[in-house]
């Protein structure tokens, strides 16, 4: 069976498929799944039990397996492309014969679709960054495993360390997952002499072990370092979440526009996620009151009613706006006020 350098490095990689097998240590060791995600022939690129039923110029997609993965699942339930996801099986079905799904670590999704096995996917930019993956950034998704907010690499000691700063750490190990992106940092500083070890998790625990000057770990929020009785000293790197393109794929006008197609669904889920509409009946000599009230960009959808004194009206707009304008339009004289949740949003 014919492998390509690229494909061996990711697959035996940290972090690849949840690590549930190693590396061979001999040929008569090879790893052999039931399922070859890459077929017989990995010079064809195929992916014959991802792809079976479906069109023949389907994009190969990367599904974020781990954190990424039920955040995910939700966006593209909002999307209309409910993902089903059965256990210890890596390949979702979706209803849509132009799409199919493997799951993967987001930390090796660049590197595949970089290589040309996955046409696209998503992934943090972090691991992007990490891997020099020479990929087609289509869009940033603002959305990750518990916030909107972008996730964070920082540095961290324990509370009670006398690092005060990045300099502090001049000669000393560091532990962390993202080895490469955390030597650059160092070195663009000129900060010399520190030794990056690779974590392979629990990299909190490691910053009190004798020897760790520190250690660069993933935060969205800071409670997890806060717990465990850290602090940050310098942040590394700043991520959210973006679906990538392979460059070959990208070219291809049928894969390109499916791509396309996905990106502006996500993007409308995301930002569908923060609406919802807002409809009712109002006295039609209060519509002008309505209008100066909303944000200058929106208008409200007006129709008349039978009763000419009323009219419906309908707007979508941020949910905030939403909880201030519903008291407001009662005392207008509004009935029937309704408010529902948008799926969609596209501008």
């Amino acid at each position: 069976m014919r492998r390509s350098a690229a494909f061996s490095r990711a697959m035996y990689a940290p972090g690849n498929m949840g690590n549930e097998s190693a590396a061979p240590t001999s040929d008569t060791d090879a790893w052999n799944p039931i399922v070859d995600p890459l077929g017989s022939d990995f010079t064809s690129n195929a992916v014959p039990a991802v792809m079976k039923g479906k069109d023949p110029q389907c994009v190969r997609f990367g599904f974020p397996k781990g954190s990424l993965q039920k955040s995910t699942e939700e966006l593209f339930a909002r999307a209309g492309l409910p993902v089903k996801v059965k256990d210890r099986n890596y390949f979702p079905t979706v209803e849509d014969d132009g799409l199919s799904l493997v799951l993967f670590r987001s930390q090796e999704i660049p590197r595949y679709v970089a290589d040309g096995v996955l046409d696209a996917g998503i992934c943090g930019r972090d691991w992007i960054v990490e891997n020099g993956s020479d990929v087609v950034e289509v869009v940033e998704l603002k959305y990750s495993k518990a916030t909107s907010n972008p996730a964070r690499w920082v540095v961290a000691v324990p509370e009670d360390s006398p690092v005060e700063t990045a300099q502090d750490l001049e000669g000393t190990l560091i532990a962390s997952e993202i080895v490469h992106t955390t030597e650059r940092f160092f070195l663009d500083r000129g900060i010399q002499g520190v030794k990056v070890e690779y974590s392979w998790g629990a990299t909190e625990v490691k910053a009190s072990l004798p020897g760790v000057g520190a250690i660069v770990d993933i935060t969205e929020t800071g409670s997890s370092l806060r717990a465990n009785k850290l602090r940050e000293v310098a942040t590394i790197l700043e991520s959210t979440t973006r679906l990538i393109a392979n460059k070959d794929a990208w070219k291809d006008p049928i894969k390109r526009a499916r791509i396309e197609d996905l990106a502006l669904l996500l993007q409308g889920a995301i930002d569908g996620k923060k609406k919802v509409g807002l409809k009712m009946n109002l006295p039609t000599a209060s519509v002008p009151e309505l209008s100066a009230k909303l944000p200058s960009e929106k208008s409200p959808t007006v129709s008349p009613l039978l009763d000419e004194d009323y009219c419906a009206v309908e707007v979508v707009v941020d949910e905030g706006t939403a909880k201030d304008l519903v008291p407001l339009v009662r005392r207008m004289g509004a009935t029937g006020i309704v408010t529902y949740p948008i799926n969609l949003s596209i501008h």
